[in-house]
């Protein structure tokens, strides 16, 4: 889950200021946690707590304000009960790391990860990249190995996950849809050769580059492990509160 958070970070500065280049500082000036950690946080502290999705996004989002956002979750966010708003952007993809290493089988983080996706982001294809990060992050756990994740992703959920991460990045734009997100952000980890790799994939490529890293970032994790010499710098970036979920998450489900 602190690669999701530290691919958020890395990639914050970037995501209007894309440099198609794998040369850059990992903690440029300027870096921050964005939406995408507060809200991996909250399906964090959900999963922990046994607690409702919808209501644990909410208080997070209301107790971490001026975040980056999406307009029209900020205002679902903000509201005691508005439904679903038919959402087929990243949204849930980016915030869904933690059920793919809570998950205690592929059943389960498939269900659990359109659980959390669906109170919000309800639109089919925003629930399938929910899903696909989720269980691309499960089987990596699992020990599979990555031409055998692809594969598998790719024939559940019809991606296409056959370009590499150079093509991507020649032709790649700002794109915040699930179904333009979730492909590229999972190619960037599974092309890389160290998590560290992972981040600088995510990155180069451009677009929405704090969420693409993200994702690359939380699937990372679970094939290469987290260096402490980037775990400790994330680490920095949060407040007490964050900071205490992501610790006794990891003190439960591992990485």
């Amino acid at each position: 889950m602190l690669g999701a958070i530290a691919g958020d970070i890395v990639g914050s500065i970037y995501e209007h200021a894309n440099i198609k280049t794998k040369d850059f500082p990992l903690f440029g000036p300027g870096c921050r946690f964005t939406d995408d950690t507060v809200l991996s946080v909250a399906v964090a502290d959900c999963l922990l707590n046994e607690g409702d999705f919808a209501q644990t996004l909410r208080a997070y989002t209301r107790a971490h304000p001026r975040r980056g956002y999406g307009a029209m979750f900020r205002r679902w966010a903000l509201s005691d009960d508005l439904p679903a708003y038919g959402s087929w952007g990243n949204g849930s993809a980016m915030r869904v790391g933690p059920v793919g290493f809570a998950a205690r089988h592929e059943d389960e983080a498939l269900a659990l990860a359109a659980r959390s996706s669906a109170v919000s982001h309800d639109h089919p294809d925003a629930v399938a990249g929910a899903q696909a990060v989720a269980l691309a992050i499960y089987l990596a756990r699992q020990g599979r190995d990555r031409a055998a994740i692809r594969a598998g992703i790719a024939a559940r959920f019809g991606y296409d996950l056959t370009e590499n991460v150079a093509k991507i990045r020649a032709r790649y734009t700002f794109d915040v849809s699930a179904a333009g997100t979730v492909p590229p952000a999972l190619i960037c980890a599974l092309e890389a050769e160290d998590f560290e790799d992972a981040l600088r994939n995510a990155v180069s490529i451009g677009g929405d580059t704090d969420t693409v890293a993200c994702i690359a970032g939380g699937l990372a994790e679970a094939l290469f492990g987290l260096p402490e010499e980037i775990a400790a710098p994330a680490r920095a970036y949060l407040t007490d509160d964050l900071e205490a979920v992501v610790a006794r998450f990891h003190e439960t489900y591992g990485a």
